[in-house]
């Protein structure tokens, strides 16, 4: 029997984040081999044209969306074999080097994604269960935990890897039961085991034994194509951990702003809703602002005093972040 080579191509996935009308908002691209399902921004990486990843991401963003980046960061290398599925998922294995980018959303932004058939779209749409800003979500005591303690009772399938951890401790932990807080940081933790219980759409595409043997399954947000939503999963985990030591929010933020701005901001993106008098004495400590002297009537009631970034920080101490809940 002839040897069989496996070849490889790298790509590269972008998560570009803003925050506007109060959310967090991420690009979602049409055309990505399934018209019923969103995409992130998507392009191959061009060794004789882009002399390093992040050149590339760059270009085909700027190309494909019209957005030029600010902040760029490398999330995670994906490779799972079966994430570009094919009929007999035997063409060239797709490796893709996920990024997260941070952008501000500009009056005519909207209008350049359109003509790319690219839009905004909030990630709660496909994180529902992740926005805690207006108390617990209901859809975790109807449809989630409910389903989950039942899949952690069972014992491992056939071929399920080993782990540190039983499935019961991994949902305790993930999902704040029993003596557990929830912790924002752990999206990512949180759609995996939903992904391998299977109870996402992907996991059932995906061919995934446990998402077979179901006959419905429960509306957990909007489906993405490939294995894109764990890739957005992953960007959550990032930014919501990074906010805590670096101050990343200022990257969302226009050059002047009001502590009200920047308190939608920090809710939107960690998905926890803040006591106004604690945030504002956290924004205090932590030196992370200036006065401009100037105010803003943009709310229609007494006039807010504008601050800015006190940039003179990054060089003062190692960590200059918000530490807001979490652990």
């Amino acid at each position: 029997m002839p040897h069989r080579h496996a070849s490889i191509e790298i790509g590269l996935n972008a998560v570009i984040v803003t925050v506007a009308q109060g959310l967090p908002q991420i690009v979602h691209v049409e055309d990505q081999g399934d018209a019923q399902e969103d995409g992130l921004p998507f392009g191959p990486f061009d060794p004789l044209h882009h002399r390093t990843f992040e050149i590339g991401l760059r270009s085909w963003v700027e190309n494909q969306t019209a957005l030029r980046l600010g902040y760029v960061e490398q999330l995670y290398t994906f490779g799972d074999r079966g994430r570009h599925r094919v009929s007999g998922d035997e063409g060239p294995h797709v490796v893709s080097v996920g990024y997260l980018a941070l952008t501000r959303q500009t009056a005519d932004s909207e209008s350049m994604l359109a003509k790319h058939k690219s839009a905004w779209r909030s990630w709660y749409d496909y994180f529902p269960w992740e926005d805690w800003r207006s108390g617990r979500p209901a859809l975790l005591d109807q449809a989630i935990l409910p389903e989950l303690t039942h899949w952690a009772s069972e014992p491992p399938g056939p071929g399920e890897p080993p782990r540190p951890l039983g499935r019961q401790e991994r949902v305790r932990l993930a999902f704040g039961t029993g003596s557990s807080d929830w912790d924002e940081e752990r999206a990512l933790e949180r759609y995996e085991l939903l992904y391998e219980a299977g109870l996402v759409p992907e996991a059932k595409r995906d061919g995934r034994p446990a998402a077979l043997s179901r006959t419905t399954l429960p509306p957990l947000g909007a489906p993405m194509g490939f294995d894109h939503r764990r890739v957005l999963a992953t960007a959550i985990s990032r930014l919501r951990g990074k906010l805590k030591y670096r101050p990343v929010i200022f990257e969302l933020m226009p050059e002047t702003f009001t502590l009200t701005d920047l308190q939608t901001s920090v809710e939107a993106i960690s998905g926890r809703h803040l006591h106004k008098q604690n945030f504002r004495r956290l924004v205090e400590n932590a030196d992370l602002v200036e006065p401009t002297g100037a105010t803003s009537t943009a709310t229609g009631g007494r006039p807010a005093a504008l601050f800015r970034f006190r940039h003179q920080l990054l060089s003062e101490r190692p960590a200059p972040g918000l530490r807001v809940g979490g652990r």
